[in-house]
């Protein structure tokens, strides 16, 4: 069963691995077209102050991971 920790951590890594692929120096061997689609969708993705009213509007589906800074 996901935990609503282990789900907004699914939504903040999935943002990271989007951001990891649009940076050629990170990731130098990906496809333009990976790295266009990558920026496609992360320009309607969550930042994190869209995240925090989430995680008070459905605290029994998301929260934020214990330590988080």
């Amino acid at each position: 069963m996901t935990t609503p920790d282990e789900r907004l951590r699914a939504i903040v890594h999935t943002r990271e691995f989007l951001l990891d692929l649009c940076n050629s120096k990170r990731t130098p061997t990906v496809p333009d077209s990976v790295r266009a689609e990558a920026r496609r969708l992360l320009r309607h993705y969550p930042h994190d102050r869209d995240l925090e009213l989430v995680v008070s509007a459905l605290p029994q589906w998301f929260a934020w991971p214990v330590g988080r800074t």
